[in-house]
């Protein structure tokens, strides 16, 4: 059984033996290759992407990114993790999107590079967390509901 503390002293000296949990170490995840791994999500696109130490080419569906990802908001948008993270060039981005439109896979490609980022180099993720690259973006297009012409708006109101 556990004694009963009688005085303060005995409570200061209780406090110094419990400590507190240390805050979740992150370990770095590479494969044998010395890749890292990681999907990204946005609306209906998933994106499966691998990060290794290179020149900075990136590679979507085995096309360059000026190819696949024709308009510059796009580029900026995936490659803004980088420059957060003050690593642009310094790794080779080869990913795979399904699904969605262009939009919405920048927006995975995004998403999965923040988080190979941070499954290679672990010290990363308090910046790519503080910038909001690792939540996942959780807005979908809204079901249609019946008796209605779209998810909100009505059929066209005739009073007579």
């Amino acid at each position: 059984m556990a004694e009963s503390i009688q005085s303060l002293d005995q409570l200061s000296q209780l406090k110094g033996a419990v400590t507190a949990p240390d805050a979740p170490k992150y370990e770095k995840k590479v494969d044998k290759f010395g890749r890292a791994y990681a999907t990204g999500k946005r609306k209906d696109a998933v994106a499966r992407v691998w990060i290794k130490p290179g020149s900075g080419k990136v590679t979507v569906n085995t096309r360059d990114i000026e190819v696949y990802f024709a308009r510059p908001v796009l580029r900026m948008m995936i490659e803004q993790p980088m420059v957060v993270a003050a690593r642009k060039g310094q790794y080779d981005v080869i990913c795979t999107v399904a699904g969605g439109g262009l939009s919405g896979q920048a927006g995975a490609v995004r998403h999965g590079l923040s988080k190979a980022l941070t499954n290679f180099e672990p010290e990363l993720r308090s910046v790519l967390k503080k910038g909001g690259f690792l939540t996942r973006d959780s807005r979908v297009v809204e079901r249609k509901k019946y008796g209605k012409a779209k998810a909100r708006r009505s059929f066209q109101f005739s009073k007579r």
